[in-house]
């Protein structure tokens, strides 16, 4: 499968913003932003005084800056996003509870690696049960009332015993039930946009496909 291979602290500086893409590194004096809180490229004398941008470009920044977060390839989010408008309701709200539920980011929130991607191969090489039944699919959707667990085989792989060891190191979401002893989360509901905490407009994003 192709995947961005690039810097990613470009990315992070690119929308001016953390995108924690290097989980720990990004809350250190190291962090790229931290350091240079510039886009990437050559960086003219008149820098400071940069045009406004125009809507289309706030518009495509927003849609940029939500595949990063996530870590997808434009033809994924694209499928996710046609998706969302088949769905009745709001088509941003549909879109981020879509990202939110593709099984590699629900692993990422039971804390296997520091962002969604790192819990990609771990669902590869699992695999990983979603009701009993063996799932090695990262953009796998996940429904309410859906139990994630880790198989056996899985249990073998060095972020997966490091994660069963250590406990969550993050928050576990309130549309998720965690039970660390069985390291399984149940997919209580699909969360409503005031339970993601993900820092996009997606109503620019709504407007750029709608363009």
């Amino acid at each position: 499968m192709a995947r961005y291979t690039g810097p990613v602290c470009k990315l992070c500086r690119r929308e001016g913003m953390k995108l924690f893409l290097k989980a720990e590194r990004c809350l250190t004096p190291k962090c790229a932003v931290e350091r240079r809180n510039t886009p990437p490229g050559q960086q003219s004398v008149a820098g400071a005084r940069r045009r406004r941008p125009t809507e289309f470009a706030l518009q495509w920044r927003e849609k940029q800056k939500a595949r990063r977060i996530y870590g997808l390839l434009e033809a994924q989010f694209r499928r996710h996003f046609e998706e969302a408008e088949r769905r009745p309701g709001s088509t941003g709200e549909n879109l981020l509870q879509i990202l939110e539920s593709r099984l590699d980011n629900i692993l990422y929130r039971i804390g296997i690696g520091g962002l969604p991607a790192q819990a990609r191969p771990v669902v590869r090489h699992g695999p990983w049960l979603v009701y009993r039944r063996k799932c090695q699919i990262p953009s796998r959707l996940v429904r309410p009332e859906d139990v994630v667990s880790v198989a056996p085989t899985a249990r073998e792989t060095e972020m997966v015993r490091t994660a069963i060891e250590s406990g969550p190191q993050r928050q576990i979401p309130a549309w998720l039930s965690f039970d660390p002893s069985a390291f399984s989360a149940r997919i209580n509901a699909l969360p409503n946009r005031g339970e993601i905490e993900t820092a996009v407009t997606e109503q620019l994003i709504v407007e750029f496909y709608a363009r």
